[in-house]
């Protein structure tokens, strides 16, 4: 069920800022595109060390917003698979923008000149290709048949 943000004004910068305006919940959108991660586990693990109750609140409210859902894994009954909706699918143009930004300005980031190269190719079917990526189950960085491969076999 999709949660009603209570809004300060009627910007849609303000707005956005409402739904994902802390790094957390960016990062956990981040870990689903860039990395394949679908679990609880898999997203504790992650650099930043994010606490589990700090988590636990992300996971729900993100869920709460339409822009992930949740879902049993098919062989482990302990485990639930996070995923984004079209709602989380179209948060990737601003992940990229995100991305750019801070390989230009902060060339110690990781693969940052590789990266902001790739992002510099046509944007629309970089998006699609992501889009399309993720919502088969992959990533941009991680996994079988990941964006990156993909570019690099072209």
């Amino acid at each position: 069920m999709r949660k009603t943000i209570k809004r300060r004004s009627n910007c849609p910068i303000a707005f956005s800022l409402e739904v994902v305006g802390d790094s957390w919940t960016l990062l956990i959108i981040r870990d689903i595109v860039f990395a394949g991660k679908r679990t609880f586990g898999e997203f504790l693990a992650s650099d930043e060390k994010i606490a589990r109750n700090i988590l636990a609140s992300r996971l729900a409210r993100l869920e709460e917003l339409g822009l992930i859902t949740k879902k049993p894994h098919p062989t482990d009954g302990r485990k639930d698979l996070y995923e984004l909706t079209d709602a989380g699918l179209d948060f990737i143009p601003v992940l990229l923008e995100l991305s750019a930004w801070g390989a230009k300005y902060e060339p110690e980031t990781a693969e940052a000149a590789a990266w902001l190269r790739e992002v510099r190719i046509d944007k629309d079917r970089l998006i699609q290709l992501i889009r399309d990526t993720v919502k088969n189950g992959g990533s941009v960085f991680a996994g079988p048949d990941n964006v990156m491969d993909r570019l690099k076999a072209r």
